[in-house]
């Protein structure tokens, strides 16, 4: 475990998927869901799928691969490669093990810094093969509601109506758009929000996601620049958290058996090129 702290956090860092576990105040409170028996993660970053490919099964040259919900980042021992006291760098490459259920040579990098009450998360994937890779990428970070239970609210940056996603609990999404259930940008929070797993905004509508306290004051703000943000806690299991989520793919449409590479919401590079993105999580 990495711990990064300056005037106003402290966070921690597992080097087991390099996951941001804990988000604490100078006061010493918690903001991220600390892995109960409903979720047993805190943040997990999902590569080089988004949600699940059909059956567990994806296609690329006509061979069949398996990867589990989410893909395998999540589950694999980062390496350290930078750190001060307010910033770390953590490294996957690849292996003999991910080559197995993942043709594609790359090197995945994810940063933390912390800045005054912000933390900054990076991520950067470098194509080291020789052919094109494809991949998605997103994140899953888990925020407590600041009401103890699974009741509050959300606050967008975007006020005129929206579309979201329609989706299963299974993962799978349909490429059919349905209101997202806001007025003004607001969400009400609850286990019913939930009903049909998680709540997708896709096609860049929102850019800022704000948690709202019990005296309507911003708790957390997740920033991101993803033209996916989901929204998740788990349903019928009255978990006292909500998670903001970052996304570069969605799940398999229904139905899809296509390669890999022709996933909706895929992103490519060529031999030698990278892919950068950020968001930020503010507390207060």
């Amino acid at each position: 475990m990495v711990e990064l702290k300056n005037e106003m956090l402290t966070i921690q860092v597992a080097e087991k998927g390099a996951e941001l576990q804990s988000v604490k105040d100078n006061d010493g409170k918690e903001y991220m869901w600390q892995a109960g028996p409903q979720w047993n993660r805190h943040s997990p970053i999902l590569f080089p799928i988004v949600c699940s490919v059909n059956n567990d099964t994806y296609t690329v040259d006509g061979k069949d691969y398996h990867l589990p919900r989410h893909g395998f980042a999540r589950d694999m021992m980062f390496t350290v490669v930078s750190l001060t006291s307010e910033k770390v760098t953590m490294a996957l490459h690849d292996s003999e093990e991910t080559l197995k259920v993942y043709p594609y040579r790359f090197n995945l990098a994810v940063t933390y810094r912390l800045e005054g009450n912000k933390v900054h998360v990076i991520w950067h994937v470098e194509n080291t093969d020789t052919k094109e890779i494809h991949f998605q990428i997103g994140g899953h970070p888990a925020f407590n509601m600041p009401s103890g239970k699974l009741e509050g609210m959300i606050k967008l940056d975007n006020e005129e109506p929206m579309d979201m996603l329609k989706s299963y609990a299974d993962g799978s999404v349909e490429l059919v758009e349905v209101p997202l259930e806001a007025d003004m940008g607001i969400m009400e929070i609850n286990n019913n929000f939930f009903r049909a797993d998680s709540v997708k905004i896709h096609k860049s509508q929102t850019h800022r996601a704000m948690l709202i306290d019990t005296n309507g004051e911003p708790a957390v703000t997740v920033d991101y620049k993803a033209p996916v943000c989901a929204f998740w806690s788990p349903y019928d299991k009255q978990a006292p958290f909500v998670c903001i989520e970052p996304w570069y793919g969605i799940g398999d449409p229904r139905g899809f058996n296509g390669e890999f590479k022709d996933k909706p919401m895929m992103n490519h590079l060529q031999p030698g090129a990278s892919f950068m993105s950020k968001y930020t999580i503010t507390i207060g």
